[in-house]
C-alpha cells in the first residue's frame, strides 16, 4: 500500500511539473542596438522603443498607462476558423499619451504585436514592434502620436494574422474601424460552414464538366519569302566584273611589291580618293550655294 501510494505521488508531482508553464523574461536581457532597438540572443526583439521623444504636436505626455497583452492559439477559439489571436482586439488611448505594453506569448511558436503607420522620423519604417519566441514575456514603450488615427496591431508572422491574430489601436475617435477585426468588424471574405468537402468537391465537378471546351484555334502559318535560287548574287556579279577589268593594272601596279608595300600603296590609293570626292563635293556645295545667291532680273 505504501509503494502505490508513493508511485501515485510522484506521479502527481512530475504530472504538476510537466502542465506548469514556465515564462522566460527577456526585459532584463535586451540589448540596446541604437535607434530603439532592443534585442538578445533567446528570440526577443523591441523595435521602436520610444520612452522620452515627443512626436510632433505633442505639448507633453498626456498621460501614462500600460497594458498586458496575450497571444496565443487559446484566444482564438472563440472566432470559428481562426488559429491564433491576441485576448484584446481593440484598444484606446488619448493622443500622446506614453504606451508600454507588456506582450505574453502563451504558445510554443514565435508571435508578435506589430503597430503600423507611426511617423517614421520617430519610428523607423513607421512601426513599433515586440516579438518573442515561445512561453516568454516582453515589454515595450512608445509615445502615440497627436490626432484621431486607427492603427492596425497585428502578428507578422507568415498567415498568423490571416488567421485571426490581429487587433486595431485608436488614438483619440480614431478614423474608422479596420476590416476582419476578430469580434469587431465583418470579415471581408466571410467563411462558409455550411458544405461539407464531398459537396463541395462534387459542386466542383459539375462545374467543371459543365464548363464549354474551348478549343484554341492555331495559328496560320507564316509565309515565307521564296529564297534565292542562285547562289551568285548581282552584286557579287557586279564586284567580279570590276575585279577582272582592274586586274591588269592592279597586277602592273603592284609588280615587285612586297605585302607591306603593296597593302601601303592600297591605303595611298584610296587616301586618294576620298580627297577627291571630298573636293568634288565642295565644289557642287559652293555652286549651288553660289545659284541660289544670284539675284534674278527684274527683283
Amino acid at each position: 500500500m505504501v509503494k502505490l501510494l508513493s508511485a501515485g505521488a510522484l506521479a502527481f508531482l512530475f504530472s504538476t511539473s510537466v502542465l506548469a508553464v514556465e515564462y522566460e523574461d527577456h526585459d532584463g536581457m535586451l540589448m540596446d542596438h541604437g535607434d530603439g532597438h532592443l534585442m538578445d540572443m533567446g528570440g526577443g526583439m523591441v523595435m521602436g522603443q520610444n520612452s522620452s521623444t515627443l512626436p510632433g504636436g505633442c505639448d507633453s505626455i498626456a498621460e501614462t498607462k500600460e497594458i498586458t497583452v496575450h497571444a496565443g492559439h487559446k484566444y482564438a477559439e472563440k472566432f470559428p476558423g481562426r488559429m491564433f489571436a491576441f485576448d484584446t482586439q481593440e484598444f484606446n488611448f488619448k493622443p500622446c499619451t506614453k504606451l508600454t505594453v507588456h506582450f505574453i506569448n502563451d504558445d510554443n511558436v514565435r508571435h508578435q504585436w506589430m503597430m503600423h503607420g507611426l511617423p517614421k522620423y520617430l519610428y523607423p519604417k513607421g512601426m513599433f514592434h515586440l516579438e518573442v519566441s515561445g512561453p516568454a514575456k516582453i515589454s515595450g514603450t512608445l509615445i502615440l502620436p497627436p490626432g484621431d488615427k486607427t492603427y492596425l496591431v497585428h502578428c507578422d508572422i507568415a498567415q498568423h494574422m490571416e488567421k485571426g491574430m490581429k487587433a486595431q489601436l485608436k488614438v483619440g475617435k480614431g478614423d474608422g474601424d479596420l476590416p476582419s477585426i476578430p469580434g469587431v468588424t465583418a470579415y471581408v471574405i466571410a467563411d462558409d460552414y455550411k458544405g461539407s468537402l464531398p459537396t463541395v468537391m462534387a459542386d466542383v465537378s459539375a462545374a467543371a464538366e459543365a464548363a464549354p471546351v474551348v478549343v484554341a484555334n492555331k495559328p496560320a502559318p507564316v509565309s515565307e519569302p521564296p529564297k534565292e535560287d542562285s547562289v551568285i548574287s548581282g552584286v557579287t556579279v557586279i564586284g567580279l566584273a570590276i575585279g577582272l577589268l582592274l586586274a591588269p593594272f592592279l597586277a602592273k601596279k603592284f609588280k615587285g611589291m612586297s605585302v607591306s608595300e603593296a597593302i601601303a600603296t592600297i591605303f595611298d590609293l584610296l587616301r586618294t580618293g576620298i580627297e577627291l570626292v571630298a573636293k568634288l563635293l565642295s565644289r557642287l556645295m559652293k555652286l549651288v550655294i553660289s545659284n541660289k545667291n544670284k539675284i534674278l532680273p527684274g527683283s
